[in-house]
């Protein structure tokens, strides 16, 4: 595997994922995010959307415009995401990366969305909206 390869798969390894990167490593607490995962905050890899590999490719999932999403269609694990703000870079859920132990997040973005009873202790940045502007 090249040095900057990331790979992972889903729950039930019916759908596996290959890129190049990352470009990106970030918090997300934003509302959208945690309904789709079902966790109080997710961590998410951007990499380059020419990079990405789903393999079989699942069917995309848009229930917030300008954010595409794609899951496992066998598990349901949440795999990766497009935002409309973020042209040119795809999102890797965290949580499905065999990379995972050593991406480490750089930002918090929506920290404005974060729910109040969440601490996370570390000193990096906290946007409190997309953080477009560093991403």
């Amino acid at each position: 595997m090249p040095q900057n390869e990331i790979t992972g798969r889903c729950y039930c390894g019916a759908t596996r994922l290959s890129a190049s990167g990352p470009a990106s490593v970030a918090y997300c607490h934003c509302t959208d995010c945690r309904r789709w995962t079902g966790a109080p905050v997710t961590a998410w890899v951007g990499v380059a959307d020419a990079t990405v590999a789903l393999m079989p490719a699942p069917a995309p999932i848009s229930v917030t415009e300008g954010v595409t999403r794609w899951a496992c269609p066998a598990c349901g694990s949440p795999l990766a995401a497009r935002f409309s703000y973020l042209p040119g870079q795809t999102w890797l859920a965290m949580g499905t990366l065999d990379q995972a132990a050593s991406l480490t997040p750089t930002l918090h973005c929506y920290a404005g969305e974060a729910l109040p009873w969440l601490h996370i202790a570390d000193d990096l940045p906290r946007e409190q909206a997309s953080g477009h502007e560093v991403l």
